[in-house]
């Protein structure tokens, strides 16, 4: 397999991993609505930088020493499962408390970056494909512009799809359309961070 089909394989199923709902999703839509526009973008680069970071730690060889290394990969996988726990519970616990949508949430750019970042670095989703998948597709003694390559288009895919995600709901009727169905929601939404999180610790 030559350098173009592996980049070719490596990007469809990354986009198939990219667009599927995931805790990723979750963070930039809630940030969009309940905080402003400027702060989902902001969280949809946290999440492209993140996506950037699991690449480069993935081309090192990190991905290979966490495949082989049981324990490691058991103690990111808990560590992470643990924080997507933590992260439904405390959705569910405020699924109640109202939005304010005439005056936005005090959070800054740097704190929704910040908080989208942490939360993909940790996903065991992203452990999973960027620890086994993606690390197993890269050739090995893949050249210089293919690495390089593979770390742009990870950001930029990722840049896009998340802030495309963010501008969507951000927008006022969408954001009204979620207060009438804010509380089952976000309880939806937390149940499933808390049933990841709970299926990749136990």
């Amino acid at each position: 397999m030559d350098y173009l089909q592996s980049l070719a394989v490596l990007i469809s199923v990354y986009m198939i991993s990219l667009i599927s709902p995931d805790p990723n999703f979750i963070v930039v839509t809630r940030t969009s609505m309940a905080a402003s526009r400027k702060a989902g973008l902001f969280a949809g680069l946290g999440l492209a930088f993140a996506s950037l970071s699991w690449a480069v730690l993935a081309m090192a060889g990190v991905g290979l020493l966490i495949a082989h290394f049981q324990w490691l990969h058991l103690a990111l996988q808990l560590a992470g499962a643990g924080y997507l726990i933590w992260l439904g519970v405390k959705m569910i616990a405020g699924a109640k408390q109202p939005l304010a949508m005439t005056g936005p949430i005090e959070l800054t750019w740097r704190a929704a970056m910040r908080r989208a970042y942490v939360v993909s670095i940790t996903s065991p989703k992203s452990l999973a494909f960027f620890g086994g998948i993606f690390a197993v597709v890269i050739p090995a003694y893949a050249p210089l512009w293919f690495l390089l390559v593979v770390g742009g288009l990870c950001f930029v895919l990722s840049a896009l799809w998340y802030c495309s995600v963010a501008l969507c709901f951000s927008h006022r009727r969408i954001a009204s359309g979620f207060l009438r169905f804010k509380a089952p929601i976000e309880r939806g939404m937390g149940s499933m961070l808390i049933v990841l999180g709970g299926l990749k610790a136990f």
